[in-house]
């Protein structure tokens, strides 16, 4: 199959695996679906990656980042409502035993859109893939009932089975559980933000998406906190002009993906975004995938429907990015989060995640509280009825009313309240300031789809040669060092020239096999920027020919300067005209 015939995900993958970007893990025992290898090249283009973002989000923006284990006690899950809501709908073959996400496969088949699908019952599920015959993709055979798959990886913490716990599936929760110390670090200040890059697991049912759907795989929280009614978004100022392409709740409800290209400024005003620092942040992750290479025409941002939404999320827009294959693909999520997880740590745990902030002058004011019955409490809690009446005496009064209503009881944590264990009272009281659950945006990255996206928009062919036009600054390579022929002390001087620049802390590499076109062509599909070419000439006067990789053009120039101009290059300071005279035709 040549190059006309292939679509351009399978020519990045063979590619991926021929030049050690990243291949399926564990091939010599057949391969394990949802896990991938990555070699010298992915490994380098991957940290690369990582590092803009820590460029961005750390010491930029001054957000602290932490790294937290990937297995918790399932406590910390319970707690934060994934045991309960972390399920995907699945599919079994009657056939041939081969297991699938329902709605996947749905949209495949009947291309219903993911509106359409994510809020079907497993009812309507079933009735759907009957109505448009959708069969095994392995071997044509009929599905039976749908059912909702935990996708958690589970374990036992140590030899006792009945310590459960969990492989994270993100790694905000590390961060929320720690957010007393992390306050403490921040000073005691909000608004702070706290980042943590790290593997994450996810027990996917059909992962067949190459990067772009893994079990094991890299992700980059960040949750930023903020006081609601003084949020201080010092970034706005600065990014209040930049543009930003939305695709409207309300639109997917038309059945319409009209995308409203508006302002950041404007998208606040209009209410289409509802908290500044959401706002901010996407502005933030636009920027970023311009960075590396992805033109903000094939960018947007689509707005999650109530259904759509993760339990924890008030708002959520997704940064999609147009790929060759897939369509419209997630890289990035923006979720706004409120007070969900905090509120929820501190039910379970009876640890205060509440801050406190002090009023200008004391004020007098009524207000409604839950007062806990002690007499009530104590038989029914024994130990921890204190704990439990300091917990229940900061609620939201309306919130536990509502909760007797309809539900006849109130759940702390994993705690049932029944009204008769409280009243609800007016009271009159002198407040010096006020305790609150800090609100949290959270922008989410994978890392590894960033990966695929870079290599995609990178990658094209000229002239019938293969070209990975990484941005400068993430290529894995950033130099490539070639004698013209090897005789006549070539070799030797261009090793000097190759020692010399990794001494000067450039990534470099050294290549003598074969014509100097064929080197050319390797360095080009490995996305080395610059070329170093030594020759009978450089013998003479220390010059060297410098080439570039997308242009092919070259320009010469003295060793001696070569430390100073590269640095300016690769810091996107200077361009390729910069770097020495153009070579005579």
């Amino acid at each position: 199959m040549n190059s006309q015939t292939q679509d351009k995900f399978t020519l990045i993958n063979e590619l991926a695996r021929r030049r050690g970007f990243f291949w399926q893990s564990y091939e010599i025992y057949g391969g394990a679906s949802g896990f991938v290898t990555y070699g010298f090249l992915g490994t380098r283009l991957k940290q690369n990656i990582e590092k803009k973002l820590r460029d961005l989000f750390v010491n930029k923006l001054g957000i602290l980042e932490i790294e937290a284990p990937i297995i918790a006690p399932a406590k910390v899950f319970e707690a934060s409502g994934h045991v309960e809501h972390f399920k995907e709908p699945m599919v079994e073959c009657l056939k041939c035993g081969r297991r699938f996400r329902a709605d996947h496969l749905l949209k495949e088949k009947a291309r219903l859109s993911e509106t359409e699908v994510e809020k079907l019952t497993l009812e309507e599920l079933k009735n759907a893939i009957e109505r448009n015959d959708v069969r095994c993709p392995e071997c044509g055979g009929a599905f039976g009932e749908p059912k909702y798959f935990l996708t958690m990886f589970k374990t036992s913490i140590g030899p006792y089975s009945e310590a459960v716990g969990y492989g994270r599936p993100e790694a905000a929760q590390n961060i929320f559980v720690e957010f007393r110390r992390l306050y403490e670090n921040a000073r005691e200040k909000l608004p702070f933000g706290v980042m943590q890059i790290g593997h994450a697991l996810r027990n996917e049912i059909s992962p067949r998406q190459g990067l772009i759907r893994l079990r094991e795989f890299t992700i980059v929280d960040v949750e930023f906190f903020f006081d609601p009614e003084e949020p201080n978004c010092y970034l706005l100022k600065d990014l209040e002009n930049e543009t930003l392409r939305l695709v409207l709740a309300e639109s997917k409800l038309r059945g319409s993906e009209e995308i409203v290209e508006v302002t950041v400024k404007e998208a606040l005003e209009k209410g289409f975004i509802k908290v500044p620092w959401q706002a901010v942040f996407m502005a933030l992750a636009k920027k970023l995938l311009t960075e590396l290479g992805v033109p903000a025409e094939k960018q947007r941002f689509i707005e999650k429907l109530p259904w759509e939404r993760a339990h924890y999320s008030l708002q959520s827009f997704d940064q999609e990015v147009y790929v060759d294959r897939w369509g419209w693909v997630e890289v990035s999520g923006h979720a706004y989060r409120t007070d969900y997880d905090l509120k929820r740590h501190m039910q379970f745990s009876g640890v205060d995640t509440r801050v406190f902030k002090e009023y200008e002058k004391p004020v007098e004011i009524e207000k409604t509280v839950v007062k806990p019955l002690m007499a009530k409490l104590g038989p029914k809690f024994k130990g921890e009825t204190q704990k439990i009446a300091e917990i229940l005496a900061e609620m939201n009064p309306e919130e536990v009313e509502e909760s007797f209503k309809k539900k006849g009881y109130y759940m702390l944590g994993e705690h049932k309240i029944l009204p008769e264990y409280v009243e609800i009272v007016k009271c009159k009281v002198t407040e010096k300031g006020k305790h609150f659950i800090p609100h949290v945006v959270e922008p989410s990255f994978g890392l590894d789809r960033l990966v695929y996206v870079t290599l995609e928009y990178a990658y094209h062919v000229k002239d019938d040669r293969v070209i990975l036009s990484f941005p400068r600054d993430i290529a894995p390579i950033q130099v490539g060092v070639y004698p013209l022929v090897s005789k006549d002390g070539l070799p030797e001087k261009a090793m000097q020239v190759y020692k010399m620049l990794i001494d000067e802390g450039f990534i470099a590499e050294y290549d003598e096999a074969g014509s100097i076109g064929r080197r050319y062509a390797r360095a080009d599909e490995a996305g080395i920027p610059l070329g170093i070419t030594i020759d009978y000439e450089t013998l003479k006067d220390d010059t060297v020919t410098i080439r570039d990789r997308d242009t092919w053009r070259q320009v010469r120039n003295k060793i001696a300067v070569l430390p100073e101009l590269l640095h300016k290059y690769f810091r996107n300071k200077i361009d390729f005209e910069d770097l020495g005279e153009p070579l005579k035709e």
